[in-house]
């Protein structure tokens, strides 16, 4: 090992739509985060964990902070603020390519309460939409709303601008000392959980309006079957009975496209042949509902935090 190897925690923190999961995936070479044009696609923090000869950076993806409009949002808002506790070093993910938002200047308010907060790099996403009088401009904006920021750096997530050297900033601002997590290890989650996440992801593409936000993902079986692959049996609960006929569609229709996008997803996150069978079962109120929150693996406040 190097002796001058460096590892630490990063929590990537943002409101919701920015980019922090693409951003993960893009960072690991490969796909450990369930991603969508929609806001709110990340539930739960995950650690996506990059090791280099030089360095392992372990990445801590947050939820999207926002203004919750139910149980599973204060949930989920309180997840992500404790990912921040006992990080190395917080990565401020904001969209350059629109003006700071009210949830941005509630996160610059959450992070200068932090009492002993770690080095901050406020990253401006989506520059690649920008020209670059338009890229200083946004982020003096973003200055205006948290001075305090340590390192500000432009970013593409997807694109790859800035990626580099984000990475080399990250490593710089890291102490010296051996890695937490196997080299091999890329995340915290197993497999079932990510294929879980994935079946929601195809959700989000697939159904409309506030549908997806509705959905909640159970997987009953995880069956390996040797040559033959796995065996997936996951249902998707939704909380009215006519969101149900929406996800199933005419003649199954809708459910097949989504099992048939979610198992290419699994099928390329596990190198192996999957098959996947999903149902469609009603949970009325799931969101507002602590018992089924929890079973669903959410830790819902008992009194509204902040």
């Amino acid at each position: 090992m190097n002796q001058e190897h460096r590892s630490g925690f990063v929590a990537i923190i943002g409101r919701p739509n920015v980019g922090k999961s693409t951003l993960v995936n893009a960072l690991l070479g490969q796909k450990i985060a369930a991603v969508s044009p929609r806001p709110q696609t990340t539930r739960r923090a995950q650690l996506g964990i990059l090791t280099t000869d030089q360095a392992q950076i372990i990445f801590v993806d947050t939820p999207g902070l926002h203004n919750p409009h139910h149980k599973l949002g204060k949930a989920l808002n309180l997840n992500a603020e404790e990912a921040l506790e006992g990080v190395d070093l917080i990565l401020w993910l904001v969209d350059a390519s629109v003006e700071a938002t009210e949830e941005d200047k509630m996160i610059a308010a959450l992070l200068l309460e932090i009492t002993h907060r770690p080095p901050l790099i406020l990253a401006t996403n989506k520059t690649d939409r920008l020209s670059q009088p338009e890229i200083e401009s946004r982020q003096n904006s973003y200055l205006d709303i948290f001075p305090a920021a340590d390192i500000i750096l432009p970013l593409s997530a997807t694109r790859g601008d800035g990626r580099t050297k984000l990475l080399e900033t990250i490593i710089d601002n890291l102490e010296e000392r051996p890695p937490d997590f196997p080299a091999e290890q890329v995340t915290d989650l197993y497999e079932r959980d990510i294929a879980a996440e994935l079946i929601r992801e195809s959700c989000l593409i697939f159904l409309r309006h506030e549908i997806p936000h509705s959905i909640a993902i159970r997987v009953d079986e995880f069956t390996e079957r040797g040559e033959k692959g796995a065996y997936i049996a996951a249902t998707v609960f939704v909380e009215r009975d006519s969101q149900k006929g929406i996800v199933i569609g005419e003649g199954g229709k809708t459910l097949k496209k989504i099992g048939s996008a979610a198992r290419k997803e699994i099928e390329a996150m596990s190198g192996r042949k999957v098959y996947l069978q999903l149902r469609v079962k009603v949970l009325k109120d799931w969101r507002n509902n602590e018992t089924y929150l929890r079973r669903f693996g959410y830790n819902p406040p008992k009194t509204q935090k902040r």
